[in-house]
């Protein structure tokens, strides 16, 4: 399945798959959205699967909305990968 990126406001859910194919479409989506909005929430809940530039991507993402002083919140239960990229990162 392909990436499939919906919003309303600054909320936005992603469906399909994040992966190197779609990686390009996803950073292209959320560029300058921190120039935008003052938080953004992106819902992982039917995400089917991540890899490493998926993860990547959202981690380039998170480190974004650290600099400009945002707010970003990933929810959902999606791929243990993802959790456990951002858990070790948070105990280190």
């Amino acid at each position: 399945m392909s990436l499939i990126i919906s919003h309303y406001n600054n909320f936005f859910n992603v469906k399909g798959t994040l992966d190197k194919k779609s990686v390009t479409e996803f950073q292209n989506q959320f560029e300058n959205v921190f120039e935008k909005l003052q938080s953004v929430t992106i819902s992982i809940e039917e995400l089917d699967s991540i890899d490493k530039f998926g993860v990547m991507a959202l981690a380039k993402l998170h480190n974004e909305s650290l600099l400009k002083k945002k707010q970003l919140s990933i929810v959902g239960f999606g791929c243990k990968d993802l959790y456990d990229h951002f858990k070790t990162n948070d105990a280190a």
